[in-house]
Parts: C-alpha cells; sequence; structure tokens
C-alpha cells in the first residue's frame, strides 16, 4: 500500500511540499477556500536570491542577519541562501515566468532575470513578475499540482484538530479531524505524515494585508495537539499599504521604495533619514515604527509615498498592479502621492522547526509562515518569506521520504475516536448565532490592534491578555457545545493565537527587531537573544 501524506495549506509551501511528496506518496491537500487562496498569492515584490554577479551569500546572510535583530538561526539562513538559486531554477522549470533584464549582455546564453532591490538588502537580488510575483508563482505550482495523478486537492475544508497520540512515548500526529464547509460535516484525513503549510495569521489584527482565510489556524491545532511554538511576539506590520475610504488594505509593495519611492510627510517633507541611515530603504520594523511615531506626533491619519518623480512609464510597467488598483480609487500613482499606513502582514514566529522542517511531535511538519524555522529572527527581511517556504519545504520533502523509508507507515485509530465529540448529537442540536461569532472576533481585532500593536508596554498587554482571555473562554465555551462552522473554528483559533502573541511579548523584557516596548526601550543581548518558546502545559484535547 502507498504511503500517504497529508498537506493543510496551499499556499508556496504546501504546493510546493506536495509536488516533491507526490514522487512517493500518495497526497492530499485541503484548504479553507479555493486552491488559489493564500498569503502566497498576495506577495507582489518577490523571492530574494543571489543570482547577480556581484552578489554574495555572504552577504544575503549579512543582511537578513541583521534585519532580524541578532536572533536569526545562522545554520538555517545559510541552508535558505546557499540553496535558493536552486529553488528558483525549480520554479522556472514548473513554468514560472518572471521578469527578464531588458538588455543582454555579450555572450549570454540565457534570458536574464531583472533583479529588483527592497528595504534592508545590499544587492540588487529580488527576482520577480513584475509587482505579481505571488499570483505567478501560485500559477505556476497550481498547474502543475492540478495535472499531478497522485496529488488529490479539497477546497472548502478546515482543520479542525491534529490527531496526536502518545505511541512508544512520542507524541505523534496520525492525521487531522476536517471539516467540510459545504456540507458542514466532520471527517477525518488519517496519514503516515501531516504538514502543515497553513500560511500567517494577519487576521488576529483589525487592519492586514492578509486574505481572510490567514486567522493562524496551523499554530492554533499545532499549540493544542501539544507542538512547541516560538517567537510570537514579532509580528511584522507592512509599513506602506494604502490608505483610502473606499479601499480594502491594500500592500503598497516594498520595492515601491526600492526603485525610489521616498516616504513624505503631508507639507512633502521627507522624513526617514533622520530615523536611519538607508532613509526609506530601511528594514521594515524601523520604517513602520518611523510612520507609527510621525503620525502620533502630527496626528496625521497617513503619510505619503511620493513616486511622482519617477518616470510614469517605468512606474506603469514595473508595478502595473498597483498602478491599475489605485487608478480604479481614483488616484494616478504618477501623479499623485500614495497615502499609506502600517498595517499587520507577517508572522516571524510560529510553529518551532529543525532544519528539516520537523516539529516537536512526531510526524508533524510545519512549512512556510505558519513554521518558525529561525531566518527571520525578530524581523523578516523583504522577500525572504517565499524563498524560506521553497527551501523547507523541499527538506520536508526529503525528510518525510527518510522517515516512511525507515519507519514505515503511521498507526491507525478508529475513526469515531478520532472525531471525539464533534459529532455528538448535542452539538449537532445546538446552533450559534453568526452574528455573535463576528462579534467575538472584532472585538479581539480591535483590542490586538490597539494594545499589541507596533508599539507596545506591559500594563496595554496585560490589559489585553485579560480582554482576549475571556473572548477566548467564549470561543472554546461554543465550539465545545454548537455545531461547528468554519467561522466558529476561525474564532477559536484567533483567540488562541492572539493569547500567544501576548504571552510572548509580555515574556520578552526587551524591544528588539518588531517587538517594542516602552518599558523595556533597549535591545539585551545580554539576557534576551533567545527565542521565546510556548508550549501547552498538555495536550488540550488529547482526544483528538
Amino acid at each position: 500500500m502507498q504511503n500517504t501524506v497529508l498537506v493543510i495549506g496551499s499556499g508556496v509551501a504546501g504546493l510546493t511540499y506536495a509536488l516533491k511528496a507526490a514522487e512517493f506518496a500518495s497526497v492530499t491537500l485541503i484548504t479553507k477556500k479555493e486552491d488559489t487562496e493564500s498569503n502566497t498569492n498576495y506577495a507582489q515584490g518577490g523571492i530574494a536570491a543571489v543570482m547577480a554577479a556581484d552578489d554574495s551569500p555572504e552577504l544575503h546572510v549579512q543582511d537578513t542577519e541583521v534585519a532580524g535583530a541578532g536572533l536569526c538561526r545562522r545554520d538555517a539562513v545559510e541552508q535558505m541562501v546557499r540553496e535558493g538559486p536552486d529553488q528558483i531554477r525549480m520554479l522556472v522549470h514548473w513554468g514560472a515566468r518572471f521578469t527578464q533584464h531588458e538588455e543582454q549582455r555579450a555572450g549570454d546564453a540565457a534570458p536574464r532575470l531583472d533583479l529588483g532591490r527592497e528595504g534592508g538588502h545590499s544587492r540588487n537580488r529580488i527576482v520577480h513578475a513584475k509587482d505579481l510575483t505571488g499570483r505567478e508563482v501560485e500559477r505556476a505550482l497550481i498547474t502543475a499540482v492540478q495535472t499531478h495523478r497522485n496529488i488529490t486537492i479539497h477546497e472548502h475544508h478546515a482543520a479542525v484538530e491534529l490527531i496526536a497520540r502518545e505511541i512508544e512515548g512520542r507524541r505523534t500526529v496520525l492525521g487531522a479531524a476536517v471539516l467540510d464547509a459545504r456540507t458542514g460535516e466532520a471527517q477525518v484525513e488519517f496519514a503516515d505524515a501531516t504538514v502543515l503549510a497553513t500560511g500567517g495569521a494577519g487576521r488576529v489584527y483589525l487592519h492586514t494585508t492578509n486574505p481572510p482565510i490567514a486567522t493562524g489556524d496551523g499554530v492554533a491545532i499545532a499549540y493544542r495537539a501539544g507542538a512547541r511554538i516560538a517567537n510570537m511576539e514579532f509580528i511584522q506590520f507592512h509599513p506602506t499599504t494604502l490608505y483610502h475610504p473606499n479601499g480594502r488594505s491594500f500592500l503598497i509593495s516594498e520595492a515601491v521604495r526600492g526603485e525610489g519611492g521616498v516616504l513624505k510627510l503631508r507639507d512633502g517633507t521627507p522624513f526617514m533619514d533622520q530615523y536611519h541611515p538607508m532613509g526609506s530603504l530601511a528594514p521594515r520594523d524601523v520604517v513602520a515604527r518611523a510612520i507609527d511615531a510621525e503620525l502620533k506626533r502630527t496626528g496625521d491619519d497617513f503619510v505619503y509615498l511620493d513616486v511622482t518623480h519617477l518616470d510614469a512609464a517605468f512606474v506603469k510597467d514595473r508595478f502595473p498592479a498597483i498602478y491599475q488598483r489605485c487608478l480604479e480609487l481614483g488616484l494616478d500613482i504618477t501623479q499623485e502621492r500614495i497615502p499609506v499606513v502600517p498595517a499587520a502582514h507577517y508572522s516571524c514566529g510560529g510553529v518551532l522547526t529543525d532544519l528539516e522542517a520537523r516539529t516537536s511531535l512526531q510526524r508533524l511538519y510545519a512549512v512556510g509562515e505558519v513554521a518558525c524555522t529561525g531566518v527571520h529572527g525578530a524581523n523578516r527581511l523583504a522577500s525572504n518569506s517565499l524563498l524560506e517556504a521553497l527551501v523547507f519545504a523541499d527538506h520536508a520533502a526529503a525528510d518525510t521520504q527518510d522517515l516512511l523509508a525507515r519507519e514505515g507507515g503511521a498507526p491507525r485509530v478508529e475513526e469515531t475516536e478520532a472525531l471525539g465529540t464533534l459529532v455528538d448529537a448535542a452539538r449537532q442540536s445546538s446552533d450559534v448565532s453568526p452574528e455573535f461569532v463576528a462579534q467575538l472576533r472584532l472585538l479581539l481585532q480591535m483590542l490586538m490592534w490597539s494594545h499589541v500593536g507596533i508599539v507596545r508596554s506591559d500594563r496595554r498587554l496585560r490589559q489585553a491578555q485579560r480582554e482576549v482571555d475571556i473572548l477566548r473562554n467564549a470561543g472554546e465555551s461554543l465550539f465545545a457545545s454548537s455545531v461547528v462552522t468554519p467561522e466558529l473554528l476561525e474564532v477559536r483559533n484567533v483567540t488562541l493565537v492572539g493569547s500567544l502573541i501576548i504571552e510572548s511579548a509580555l515574556r520578552r523584557k526587551e524591544s528588539r527587531g518588531l517587538n517594542y516596548n516602552i518599558d523595556y526601550p533597549q535591545r539585551d543581548d545580554e539576557h534576551w537573544r533567545i527565542d521565546t518558546v510556548l508550549e501547552a502545559p498538555r495536550p488540550e484535547h488529547p482526544n483528538t
């Protein structure tokens, strides 16, 4: 019998893993929405990789570690940087079409990639497809996955819980209980290996660049199963999202600043040079805090990102999606400055993994934004996220193959036992108001935005902790007694993830990277150059 692998999530990490694992196992991939909805699809900037003659792995490692504020795991960074170019070539092999350099050098055997630069990078190394890189990568991977005979995709399916048991003294994952959102039925997906590729948790916050599905599900179900979680305090706020009364938060790529965009106040004064030597190209945490400080100082609701000094034809060609989206809202960015504010963007923490993407639970891997590999440290360097996802998905697939060859398939439990109380008649007869669930979620998002944002304090964190605990308990109570819906699952997960972010932020008694606390404004390498690791005292739901 062929081994089985369960992949939860359909971003670049999950799709890459699925394609590679399908060469030695039968792969089931579940995704909450359509197969192309993920943070990957929203990634505008590109993929950082050493592809230029004037660049080097050492420089890329150095830039990553500087941005990471002393908390990057060097062996993980070196692995990512070293293997990056091969992953780019693999994407090209799978059909990804990246922007080529218009001018070819004499002797070039093949077209050269056009390499951009973003904040924190000392060289041009951003491989991109104009400003639609994520969409292009996703398109190529989805096409490859859909045509692979060994991969089955279940859309509109959400993981409820991991099925974890103590086997020979080791906590082991045997698959997941899954909800079919269209039928409302719970089912079990048993697997010999399970991979979390669920993406980020931006929807914990009121303002975010993330799609609606980014509710921290992977972190939540892993924590409840007993996995170790790390560095959840490091939430990256993208410094430049469109501020517009008629438009949802829309990311204005860091590449816009990389190509010469300048951050300015309402009166036209550039302000970033007083905050960092790299000016508007400073690392994201510095830029986000600088904007936050200027908004508080001036009382304004936004600052401006100005590209009107750049050639209009270049702007339209380099950033077609951003140009068109702004134009639809009545803003011509070649003639008018872009109003921008920070918004929650990326989680540098997550399910703690090693270099092979293994978690602390047997037969469970985590790849992509849901994972904490140690690459990003306290602040992610721009365009390292897709690269990290590709490299660690490759390692996870190779390690899974070794695991299955060495230990064979996982044991099975009875399906009724795995589902636990999810199908109890009492639960099925108890409905819950969708409006009440939505209100719980909104309250959580408002609390996180106001109390656990770019600038924090212990007093506000403790206040948030008390109130989020109330919301979390309400979500758990509803889940224990009500018909399970996708919305209820997400509320249960975002309230848990919010509490993990707060607990992590309270534990760290310093300011480093993305965690800035006015009660501890200095970085303390002597005591706090360590990860913040959380682990449930015991699995909260041992029978699922």
